[in-house]
């Protein structure tokens, strides 16, 4: 059975971005700037390397309904990038965390009406009341599907489900990086149910120093539970007003089925389902908004937290003989510009290939959906610091400026890149709007000790935008 695939950003958004309530306000370039900033202090030393890896998941961490695999978060291309990632697998009916996002100081927006009648009359005011009592009122669930870009906002507890028929898979940035975070460049998750496995935290040096000092004193007893778990029961009881038996259920401390658990019957939530007419209505109106806003449009309660990118009507480039590119940044989805990220997913036919370019202003976490192809990375002392093959499931990140070139095999080739920018940009090295076609014939003639006719053909032999087809494949190879 097919596997659904949808990609999340998240800061330890689930995976990516974590900014509390009291910090979303208007956005300003100064803030952007101050956000990158940060950024680049923390990791001025850490891009420093001669060569980059395609990356499997390091470590496979088995529950009830599903698995999580996670990169080595201790590879120096992902402390470079500021990065985690980590990859859910859910099964039918399995449930992840605690998407449903609870927002902090967010009021119930959903209610459920106590009876199955759609058309539901009020018999009497007794049972008015009565439904009044029983009916469950929470926060906005949000439908997801294939292609899906998630952003969730810093430290808010998070939850999935799986209602469909076939594997969902969850692929997670977390952005260790990002200016919420105050804690350090080791990823937390902070979970409110379940006994987490110990291999879901960080791996990173400075915890695995932490724990070898702590290791006599702590022996191989200690179990990693939830946040309810470290608190007296008691008190628990009276800030819950329930009795310490409900609270001893809450602490999951006999619950062995890991992060992802399988629901026996099927989850009743409050979720209008959206139709085929109110996506279409709602994209419209992202393109008349030009994805602006004003800070007003739209409340941190009720903000946009996803976005589709895997329709290809909705690409930014498109060639029918070569492929598409489409993007989400804070002008698709503003909350984006909070969390300084941003994503692009990439389509190549069999054999086509993305113009060569660097990103100008972020680095980029390059995920493969589909397909293999030849990916080359050339760093600053104009060296490859990768050369070789990628293939579906592998990660590879190129940091910022360094130049990079995709080159579908014969399946082709589809990725998603996630940039540590909310509006990343690229500089094109060869076609239509590349940096070459834009510099006079007699500057390249001489930078390159060729004459102006060769110039010419550099700049004006290759007509497409950013993606490109192998069609002069056999011209290009004479040499």
């Amino acid at each position: 059975m097919g596997s659904s695939c949808l990609l999340s950003l998240t800061f330890c958004f689930l995976v990516l971005f974590n900014c509390c309530l009291a910090q979303i306000e208007q956005v300003t370039s100064q803030r952007g700037q101050q956000q990158q900033g940060k950024r680049r202090s923390q990791q001025q030393n850490e891009c420093q390397f001669d060569r980059i890896k395609a990356l499997e998941p390091a470590r496979r961490i088995k529950s009830e309904a599903g698995v999580t695999e996670i990169w080595d978060e201790n590879d120096q291309q992902f402390q470079c990038a500021g990065v985690v990632v980590i990859r859910h697998t859910i099964k039918q009916q399995g449930l992840l965390g605690f998407h449903g996002a609870a927002i902090p100081g967010c009021p119930e927006t959903f209610q459920s009406s106590g009876q199955n009648s759609r058309d539901r009359r009020e018999s009497s005011e007794d049972q008015h009341q009565k439904d009044q009592q029983q009916k469950d009122q929470h926060q906005k669930v949000r439908q997801v599907r294939e292609g899906d870009v998630v952003a969730l906002p810093a430290g808010v507890a998070d939850w999935f489900y799986n209602n469909g028929d076939s594997p969902l898979v969850l692929v997670l940035l977390l952005d260790t990086s990002n200016a919420a975070n105050q804690l350090d460049q080791d990823f937390r998750k902070f979970f409110l149910a379940g006994n987490p496995q110990q291999e879901l935290q960080s791996q990173r040096s400075s915890n695995k120093r932490g724990q070898h000092e702590g290791e006599s004193r702590r022996g191989q007893q200690e179990r990693y539970r939830n946040l309810f778990g470290g608190f007296d029961e008691r008190l628990l009881a009276e800030a819950f007003n329930v009795d310490t038996k409900l609270v001893r259920r809450m602490r999951n401390e006999n619950d062995n089925r890991g992060i992802i658990v399988q629901v026996q019957h099927e989850l009743q939530v409050v979720s209008p389902q959206e139709s085929r007419e109110e996506e279409e209505r709602e994209r419209e109106h992202q393109r008349r908004q030009g994805g602006g806003s004003n800070g007003l449009e739209e409340s941190f309660c009720t903000a946009r937290l996803k976005h589709n990118i895997n329709n290809p009507e909705d690409a930014d480039v498109f060639n029918p003989q070569a492929g598409r590119l489409t993007t989400v940044n804070s002008l698709d989805l503003p909350i984006l510009r909070h969390i300084q990220l941003s994503a692009q997913r990439g389509v190549l036919y069999p054999n086509a290939l993305m113009t060569p370019n660097w990103n100008i202003n972020a680095h980029s976490i390059c995920y493969i959906t589909r397909g293999s192809g030849r990916i080359q990375i050339v760093g600053d002392n104009g060296q490859a610091v990768f050369d070789g093959q990628v293939r579906e499931g592998q990660v590879i990140t190129a940091p910022q400026n360094f130049a990079v070139v995709k080159k579908a095999g014969s399946q082709g080739l589809e990725w998603v890149s996630f940039k540590t920018n909310d509006n990343a940009r690229i500089s094109q090295m060869a076609g239509r709007v590349s940096v070459i076609r834009a510099i006079p014939e007699d500057v390249l003639a001489n930078a390159f000790q060729i004459s102006r006719e060769d110039a010419r053909k550099l700049k004006n032999n290759r007509d497409e935008v950013s993606v490109f087809s192998s069609s002069q494949e056999s011209r290009r190879g004479r040499d």
